[in-house]
Formats: structure tokens, sequence, C-alpha cells
């Protein structure tokens, strides 16, 4: 048996898809420890996983007063690294496990824990932002090319993407890792050489084909899990197919996207629910018949009657609508989205509208034209399936726990 500390920033979108692989570890009889944001820990130890919350000053951080979210900026995540390496540590000190599981943006966590001896993997909920044969620059949202002018293209870009990001990245990832006695890096691509284990959720159809992969990563596919709960009445209503609009869970200014997707089809034969999420409170959308506004709904069974799906290209919501084989209208707001949408894209399961380019009506057409790649959409739901995606994350864990221990480093 093996005991597993899982460390997450306190976040949804980083949390919920874990969950399957992780109840398939305690499942093969693993302990696992999570620590987590303070308002999912009762939803994990609802469903057997022993929780915890992370450090307050990590959560103040992410919630300031005024509604920016921390979590968006990487000088946020790095600022707050210092607190995490000091959170992980006292996790370990507590759970004493035999191998950590720490999520990507927990930049001072995973300072931490490659001083600590201990096997440990970093967990990708989202696109691998990783060079590759084939492979696009990240970030930008560019499509695969082929041939030698693609191989130029990417070579160059790829380069600016490195430089770009090194800019923002290096100064304060480094100067974690001096105060924890680990040498400085010289790319921030060296990132995701570090850990034993490289977890990403996600795979094909939602990832290009890789040929070339370090051999210490392991691409599982995306898991989809929404907390238990019932099926709203007014869900189960007959009427016209139902169109659900998401803002992010984590706010990063997406109200308009909501604006514009009331006025876009309140004439339409559609009924539309608009989750707001962290802007419910304070956003308030022009009344319509057909619109239903919530602050959030659990996906599942709103994905089982819906036509379409309009969203910011958040990878949570894109993994649950492709796997339900519902169309997207991607609308990638910033982020990891422009890579996720251009996925989406690539795969024929929706269609991209630059926020630039958002208006009514372009959104009106926008999601007609998703209407109509239902059939493709539910092709490429055939190719997935999230129960293997959990099964291949408990075995990229159990590879993890087999490495030895090793004496932890000393700053």
């Amino acid at each position: 048996m093996n005991r597993y500390l899982v460390y997450t920033p306190p976040a949804a979108g980083h949390v919920f898809p874990l969950v399957p692989g992780l109840l398939r570890l305690r499942e093969r009889g693993h302990e696992v420890h999570v620590r987590t944001a303070p308002d999912l820990v009762e939803r994990l130890r609802a469903e057997g996983l022993d929780a915890a919350p992370v450090d307050e000053r990590i959560t103040a951080s992410v919630r300031r007063p005024g509604g920016r979210d921390g979590v968006d900026g990487m000088a946020d995540l790095l600022a707050r690294g210092a607190w995490e390496a000091e959170d992980l540590r006292r996790a370990v000190a507590e759970v004493a496990p035999t191998a950590l599981l720490v999520d990507t943006n927990t930049y001072g966590a995973a300072t931490a824990a490659q001083t600590t001896g201990l096997p440990w993997a970093i967990t990708v909920p989202s696109i691998l932002a990783m060079r590759g044969k084939g492979i696009p620059p990240y970030g930008i949202g560019l499509a695969p090319r082929t041939g030698p002018l693609g191989a130029v293209r990417d070579a160059v870009l790829w380069k600016l993407v490195e430089r770009a990001f090194a800019k923002t990245m290096l100064p304060g990832l480094n100067t974690l890792r001096t105060a924890a006695g680990l040498p400085a890096l010289d790319s921030p691509l060296g990132y995701y050489r570090l850990p034993d284990r490289l977890i990403v959720l996600t795979g094909e159809p939602l990832e290009y084909p890789r040929t070339d992969l370090p051999a210490h990563v392991r691409m599982v596919g995306g898991q989809v899990w929404d907390p238990p709960a019932g099926t709203p009445d007014w869900l189960l209503a007959p009427g016209d197919p139902w169109v659900l609009v998401t803002c992010s869970t984590h706010y990063q200014g997406d109200e308009d996207l909501a604006a514009r997707a009331v006025e876009a089809l309140r004439d339409k034969p559609v009924r539309v629910l608009v989750t707001l999420a962290d802007a419910y409170a304070s956003h308030r959308l022009p009344a319509a018949p057909n619109v239903r506004v919530e602050r959030f709904v659990p996906h599942g069974p709103v994905l089982a009657r819906a036509a379409a799906v309009v969203c910011p290209a958040g990878m949570g919501i894109v993994t649950k609508a492709v796997a339900a084989g519902v169309p997207v209208v991607a609308v990638p707001w910033g982020r990891d989205q422009p890579e996720v949408a251009r996925r989406v894209q690539q795969a024929g399961t929706g269609v991209v509208l630059p926020p630039k380019r958002l208006t009514a009506a372009r959104l009106a057409a926008a999601v007609d034209t998703a209407l109509g790649l239902h059939d493709r959409a539910r092709a490429v739901a055939a190719r997935i399936d999230p129960a293997r995606a959990a099964q291949r994350f408990a075995d990229a864990a159990e590879e993890l726990a087999v490495r030895r221990p090793q004496p932890a480093a000393t700053a």
C-alpha cells in the first residue's frame, strides 16, 4: 500500500479532473490525502478521500477583494510559492506520504517536493507546454503545420515563446529554487523535466499526436467528475434543447461572453443556461424568457440534455463537453484557452470565435455552425474513455511509488 499526498491550488478546475484517478487509487488499496481549497474539502471527504485545506494565506491571495483572481497571473502564482513550500513540508510531516502528486501551478510546492527525497510527480490538468515534433508553439493557439515550412515556423516561434515565458517565470521560480538549495533553471521548459513523472490529463483527440515524449511523461487522458447532485426539476421539464453558456470558474472578466450569448440566443428555439461562477453576485445579465442564470450547476446532467456549449475554452468544461458528444463554441479569453480552443477546432467537435470578434450576431452564427457538428461531436466522443483515463492515472501514480525515496536535499 502507498500513501499519496496530493497538493493542488485552491481551484476546482485543478482538483475535479484528478478525482476519478484518486478514487481508483483508493480502490486499489492506497491512501490518498489531498490539500486543496477549503470549500472543496468536504466534497472530497464525501467521496472517501482524506482532505484538508491549503494554507489560508494561499487561499486569501486567490480571493482578493475587488474580484481579481490571483490564479490568473504568473507573478501571483510565484509570489505565493514560499507559502506553498512551507505548506507542503508541513503536510509531508503530518501525512508521512510515500509519494507526492503536485499540481503544475503550485511552483513553491513543486520546488519543496524536489527537496523531500520522495518520489514525486507534477500533474497537468490541461495542454502540455512541451516541445515535440509537429507540435505548434504553446500559448498562441496556432494549428499544426506540416512540411519544411511548418518545421521552420515552429522552431522559430518556440524560441520566442520560450523567451517570453523565461522573462515572466524564471526570476520568481529560481528565487524559490535558490532558497531551497536547488540549482537555477535556464529555461522554463526545464520545469517539466524535474519530476519523476509528469502526468498530463489530456490526450487525443484533444491533443495532437506526440511521437517523441520523454520517458517520464504519461499522457493519461481527460477525466470527468462533478460533485454528486440531483437533477433540477427545471432541467427535466420538456421544451427546446438547452445551450449551456459558462464563464470561467475562476474569475477572468469574461462576463461579456455571457451577455453576448443572451443577446445572441434570446430569439432562438433553444433554452439557455448561463452559469456565471464568481461573477454571479456582481454581474446582471439582460432578461430573456428563454434564459436561466445560475452561479453553478453540475455539468453532467446539463450536458446530457445540451445541444451545444458556449465557453471560454477552459480544459474542464471542454473535456466534459467533448466526452459527452456536445459541440463547443470556444471563445478563448486567456490562460491556456487559445490552445484548448484550437484543439477543439482541429478535432472537428467545435468552432472558435476570437474574443476580439465577439458580437451577438457572430456568436449566433457560431452556435448555428456548432449545432451542425452534432454527428461529428458524437463520433469524437466515441473515441474517449474517461474510465480508462482514470486507470492510466492510477497506473502512473503506482509507477511513481516504485522509486525508492532518496535522502532529502538540504538548503
